[in-house]
């Protein structure tokens, strides 16, 4: 593989755990739910992806052991904000920081253990293709996946009945309720399938994209998934290209050390965050255009 290609492949990986995570928390933001605790759900669905694959030899088990987990905490998450209607910004950061500690805790033993051989992805014929078949058509499978998920998000938002019935809830939960929708239920479901997404994302970071389990790994991404959101401005295609320019920005920063370019390497690591600071702040200087499209019951309790 060529280095423009290598280099345009890896743009895609690195894209994909963002916006997998991305589309998890837009499917909590459009029900009126808000989910800080995605870095620490991250860290959790990484650690129990590994230990799952480390422990059975399957990527696969893996990454359902991932979204268990990831579903899991997202469902406690649930159960607080939605029936006992704690602060939803308090409880998520609550659920980010216990994710990071419990995952540094219980993964101890698994920093020196490796993942066994996996086999390389590609699609016949067109994985063949000069430069697009090698960076478009070798990747792995969860990168078509996220894109699906963008593509069918979209339909269910604005197409399906059950998704504007969810959008409903995230706008109106009173009017919802009156009409005879089980808000409360639509909420939680909301976020445990979301809170899935998000462990899906961090078992492909532990799994695929690194591969390997160290403290801390998911290292921001959680939080640059949650600003993707509003970068986005809550529409799903928005956060897979949302994901992909935040990639490629990561990986722009490998790149420049590679080619031995004289800066620092502390200040090009923080150009992922400089990048999604600028932007956010570019965005909010309409602040009638976030106000349009931000679901309007967005972190508001419901009282039935």
């Amino acid at each position: 593989m060529n280095e423009a290609a290598m280099l345009l492949a890896s743009v895609f990986s690195a894209g994909t755990v963002l916006a997998l995570a991305g589309l998890g928390l837009l499917i909590n933001e459009k029900a009126g739910v808000i989910n800080l605790g995605a870095e620490g759900m991250m860290l959790c669905a990484a650690l129990a992806g590994y230990a799952t694959c480390i422990h059975t030899g399957s990527p696969w088990l893996g990454f359902a052991a991932g979204m268990a987990a990831g579903a899991v905490l997202a469902g406690a998450l649930g159960v607080l904000v939605i029936w006992l209607n704690t602060n939803q910004s308090a409880t998520g950061l609550a659920l980010s920081l216990f994710g990071a500690g419990f995952s540094a805790f219980v993964g101890v033993p698994y920093t020196q253990q490796a993942l066994p051989e996996r086999s390389p992805f590609a699609v016949p014929g067109l994985s063949k293709l000069p430069l697009v078949g090698e960076a478009l058509f070798a990747q792995h499978p969860m990168v078509y996946l996220s894109v699906a998920v963008a593509v069918f998000l979209t339909w269910f938002f604005y197409r399906s009945r059950a998704g504007l019935v969810l959008r409903g809830v995230g706008e109106s939960p009173t009017s919802a309720h009156a009409m005879g929708y089980p808000v409360r239920w639509i909420r939680l479901a909301a976020v445990v399938v979301g809170g899935a997404l998000c462990g899906l994302a961090g078992a492909y970071l532990s799994l695929v994209y690194t591969p390997q389990w160290v403290e801390g790994m998911v290292a921001g991404k959680g939080w640059i998934a949650l600003a993707l959101t509003t970068f986005a401005t809550w529409r799903p295609l928005r956060i897979l290209l949302g994901a992909w320019l935040f990639g490629g920005v990561t990986m722009l920063q490998f790149w420049l050390q590679s080619q031995g370019v004289g800066v620092s390497s502390q200040l090009l690591t923080t150009l992922p965050y400089l990048t999604i600071i600028v932007v956010l702040v570019l965005i909010s200087r309409n602040p009638a255009w976030i106000r349009v499209n931000k679901p309007a019951a967005l972190g508001l309790p419901f009282h039935p």
